[in-house]
Protein backbone atom coordinates (compact mmCIF):
# COMPACT_ATOMS: atom_id res chain seq x y z
CA UNK A 1 0.00 0.00 0.00
CA UNK A 2 1.68 3.64 -0.76
CA UNK A 3 1.26 5.88 2.24
CA UNK A 4 0.91 9.65 2.49
CA UNK A 5 4.20 10.13 5.52
CA UNK A 6 3.79 13.31 7.44
CA UNK A 7 7.11 15.18 8.70
CA UNK A 8 6.13 17.64 11.51
CA UNK A 9 8.51 20.30 12.78
CA UNK A 10 7.61 23.45 15.12
CA UNK A 11 9.58 25.40 16.88
CA UNK A 12 9.38 29.02 19.08
CA UNK A 13 11.52 32.03 17.72
CA UNK A 14 11.73 34.76 19.86
CA UNK A 15 10.61 37.76 17.08
CA UNK A 16 7.32 39.54 15.58
CA UNK A 17 6.13 37.11 13.51
CA UNK A 18 6.09 39.39 10.79
CA UNK A 19 9.57 39.28 10.41
CA UNK A 20 9.54 35.37 11.00
CA UNK A 21 7.26 35.24 7.67
CA UNK A 22 9.55 37.50 5.64
CA UNK A 23 12.36 35.09 6.54
CA UNK A 24 10.49 32.11 5.67
CA UNK A 25 9.52 33.84 2.30
CA UNK A 26 12.43 34.95 1.34
CA UNK A 27 14.14 32.02 -1.39
CA UNK A 28 17.57 33.56 -0.64
CA UNK A 29 17.24 32.08 3.23
CA UNK A 30 16.50 28.88 2.22
CA UNK A 31 20.89 28.11 1.18
CA UNK A 32 21.41 29.50 5.10
CA UNK A 33 18.73 26.99 6.49
CA UNK A 34 19.82 23.76 4.08
CA UNK A 35 22.42 21.31 4.98
CA UNK A 36 25.51 21.19 2.82
CA UNK A 37 25.29 17.95 1.99
CA UNK A 38 22.90 18.68 -0.85
CA UNK A 39 24.71 21.25 -2.09
CA UNK A 40 21.65 23.04 -2.99
CA UNK A 41 21.29 25.78 -4.81
CA UNK A 42 18.42 27.49 -6.73
CA UNK A 43 18.63 28.43 -10.28
CA UNK A 44 17.96 32.06 -11.47
CA UNK A 45 16.48 34.20 -11.34
CA UNK A 46 15.87 34.06 -7.14
CA UNK A 47 11.98 35.74 -7.36
CA UNK A 48 12.79 38.29 -4.60
CA UNK A 49 8.61 37.96 -3.95
CA UNK A 50 6.26 35.06 -3.38
CA UNK A 51 2.84 34.25 -3.79
CA UNK A 52 0.39 32.10 -5.20
CA UNK A 53 1.66 30.45 -8.29
CA UNK A 54 5.25 31.55 -7.88
CA UNK A 55 8.18 28.55 -9.08
CA UNK A 56 11.17 28.31 -7.42
CA UNK A 57 13.88 25.59 -9.22
CA UNK A 58 16.44 24.39 -7.64
CA UNK A 59 19.52 21.89 -8.29
CA UNK A 60 20.87 19.45 -5.12
CA UNK A 61 22.54 16.27 -5.40
CA UNK A 62 21.45 13.28 -2.51
CA UNK A 63 24.21 10.43 -2.49
CA UNK A 64 26.15 11.74 -5.04
CA UNK A 65 22.93 11.83 -7.37
CA UNK A 66 22.12 15.45 -8.52
CA UNK A 67 18.25 16.52 -9.39
CA UNK A 68 16.77 19.10 -10.48
CA UNK A 69 13.31 20.03 -8.45
CA UNK A 70 10.76 22.55 -9.15
CA UNK A 71 7.93 24.11 -6.16
CA UNK A 72 5.05 25.96 -6.76
CA UNK A 73 3.52 28.63 -4.02
CA UNK A 74 -0.12 26.81 -3.62
CA UNK A 75 -1.29 29.27 -1.09
CA UNK A 76 -0.24 32.24 0.30
CA UNK A 77 -1.53 34.38 3.46
CA UNK A 78 1.83 36.80 4.35
CA UNK A 79 2.23 36.54 7.97
CA UNK A 80 0.15 33.09 8.74
CA UNK A 81 0.54 30.51 6.10
CA UNK A 82 1.81 29.79 2.69
CA UNK A 83 2.48 26.00 1.31
CA UNK A 84 4.88 24.59 -1.49
CA UNK A 85 4.08 22.08 -3.30
CA UNK A 86 6.72 19.93 -5.87
CA UNK A 87 6.21 20.11 -9.44
CA UNK A 88 8.69 18.07 -10.85
CA UNK A 89 11.40 16.45 -8.12
CA UNK A 90 11.93 13.04 -6.51
CA UNK A 91 8.63 12.74 -4.73
CA UNK A 92 5.50 11.08 -5.86
CA UNK A 93 4.03 13.90 -3.72
CA UNK A 94 5.17 16.62 -1.54
CA UNK A 95 3.26 19.14 0.15
CA UNK A 96 5.14 21.78 2.49
CA UNK A 97 3.04 23.78 4.70
CA UNK A 98 4.36 26.83 6.86
CA UNK A 99 2.52 28.25 9.34
CA UNK A 100 3.45 31.30 11.72
CA UNK A 101 1.12 32.13 15.05
CA UNK A 102 1.87 34.16 17.98
CA UNK A 103 3.44 32.98 21.10
CA UNK A 104 4.33 34.24 24.14
CA UNK A 105 6.75 37.31 22.84
CA UNK A 106 7.59 35.00 19.65
CA UNK A 107 6.66 33.09 16.70
CA UNK A 108 5.55 29.69 16.62
CA UNK A 109 7.12 28.21 13.04
CA UNK A 110 5.86 24.67 12.17
CA UNK A 111 6.87 22.61 9.33
CA UNK A 112 4.00 20.24 8.14
CA UNK A 113 5.17 18.09 5.31
CA UNK A 114 3.05 15.34 3.75
CA UNK A 115 5.13 12.91 1.23
CA UNK A 116 4.54 10.12 -1.54
CA UNK A 117 7.57 8.51 -2.44
CA UNK A 118 7.74 7.30 -6.01
CA UNK A 119 8.61 3.71 -7.34
CA UNK A 120 5.36 1.61 -4.97
CA UNK A 121 6.25 -1.17 -3.06
CA UNK A 122 10.14 -0.55 -3.37
CA UNK A 123 9.92 3.31 -2.68
CA UNK A 124 8.05 2.55 0.81
CA UNK A 125 10.96 -0.36 1.26
CA UNK A 126 13.48 2.30 0.92
CA UNK A 127 11.45 5.00 3.25
CA UNK A 128 12.21 3.21 6.93
CA UNK A 129 15.68 2.39 5.85
CA UNK A 130 16.71 5.93 4.31
CA UNK A 131 14.41 8.69 3.33
CA UNK A 132 12.70 9.02 7.04
CA UNK A 133 15.91 9.29 8.44
CA UNK A 134 17.46 11.66 5.83
CA UNK A 135 14.65 14.06 6.10
CA UNK A 136 14.38 13.94 9.55
CA UNK A 137 18.67 15.20 9.30
CA UNK A 138 17.43 17.85 6.87
CA UNK A 139 14.62 19.36 8.97
CA UNK A 140 16.49 19.13 12.33
CA UNK A 141 19.30 21.17 10.48
CA UNK A 142 16.83 23.36 9.40
CA UNK A 143 15.52 23.86 13.01
CA UNK A 144 19.44 24.72 14.33
CA UNK A 145 19.73 26.78 11.82
CA UNK A 146 17.03 28.60 12.20
CA UNK A 147 18.03 29.27 15.87
CA UNK A 148 21.12 30.19 15.67
CA UNK A 149 19.83 32.85 12.74
CA UNK A 150 16.78 33.81 14.26
CA UNK A 151 17.14 33.01 18.30
CA UNK A 152 15.53 30.34 20.53
CA UNK A 153 15.99 26.72 20.47
CA UNK A 154 15.04 24.10 17.84
CA UNK A 155 11.88 22.43 19.24
CA UNK A 156 9.67 19.41 18.72
CA UNK A 157 9.55 16.78 15.70
CA UNK A 158 7.22 14.25 14.25
CA UNK A 159 7.04 11.41 11.95
CA UNK A 160 4.45 9.40 10.76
Amino acid sequence: MIRIHLLERSQVVPLPRPEVFAFFADPRNLEAITPEFLNFSIFPPVPSSLDVDSRIDYRLSLFGVPFRWRTRIAAWQPGVRFVDVQERGPYALWHHTHTFADEGQGTRVTERVEYRLPLGALGEVAHPLMVRRTLARIFDHRQERVATLLGGAPGTKRAA
